[in-house]
């Protein structure tokens, strides 16, 4: 049985949220895209791959390919379109629950985090500052402060197809655990211990984790669009 909560908010200093996010149990499937590229094209990005990861895995096709084709359906619609003057991208985190395994792909710096006697990420943020702490040129202590943290390296609709890496990794299932799909929007006003704290309380619904989630990246200051869903195997 999957528990699952999921929110999204415009966050305190922005006026649109250009965050989506997809959760079903019944398909297994959940997902959250951070959308980037203004005059409504970031909303218009992450909205497109979002639908189109859902029809590709409803189809049969495995979730690393479900995101290389919507990353594909995103460029063929910013060309069909002529917004190739303006970016037109979203980052994407995606979980798949098939049978008594789990996957997940990503693009982008949107995580995915497993609790399972305590937090931590299973996906690798696709930035520049998560280059620099790989080559050691970066004390991983003071990523979360670099002044280039927010510069990604890959990204659907703006990383051409033949050079785009989809993150993948997999596993299986156990009772207990519990996965957290966030954006940036979250992580950059809690900290990963913060959320520990909350992913890992027994005692509160996945719906309330959630919702304790949002509330703290809000009293964080609230600086992005922040989504995040909690989804537990009971």
């Amino acid at each position: 049985m999957i528990e699952f909560g999921h929110g999204t908010h415009v966050g305190l200093r922005r006026t649109r949220n250009e965050d989506t996010y997809y959760a079903d149990a019944a398909l297994g499937l959940f997902l959250v895209a951070d959308g980037m590229g203004g005059h409504q094209h970031g909303e218009v990005a992450a909205a497109l791959v979002r639908d189109a990861v859902v029809d590709m895995v409803a189809r049969g096709q495995s979730l690393a390919d479900a995101v290389r084709g919507a990353g594909a359906r995103l460029l063929g619609h910013a060309r069909d379109h002529g917004v190739d003057a303006l970016p037109m991208g979203t980052t994407v985190a995606a979980l798949r629950l098939v049978g008594d395994g789990y996957e997940v792909a990503w693009v982008g710096d949107s995580r995915v985090y497993l609790w399972q006697d305590g937090l931590r990420q299973i996906s690798h943020d696709h930035s520049l500052v998560q280059e620099l702490v790989a080559i050691g040129s970066l004390d991983p202590a003071l990523a979360a402060r670099h002044p280039h943290r927010n510069v990604i390296t890959q990204a659907l609709g703006i990383t051409a197809s033949d050079q785009l890496h989809v993150g993948m990794a997999r596993g299986q299932l156990a009772r207990g655990m519990a996965f957290l799909l966030c954006s940036d929007g979250l992580t950059e006003d809690v900290g990963d211990k913060a959320i520990a704290g909350v992913v890992g309380r027994q005692d509160l619904a996945a719906q309330e984790c959630v919702d304790h989630l949002l509330l703290a990246a809000l009293d964080g200051g609230g600086k992005d669009n922040v989504t995040a869903i909690v989804a537990r195997v009971r």
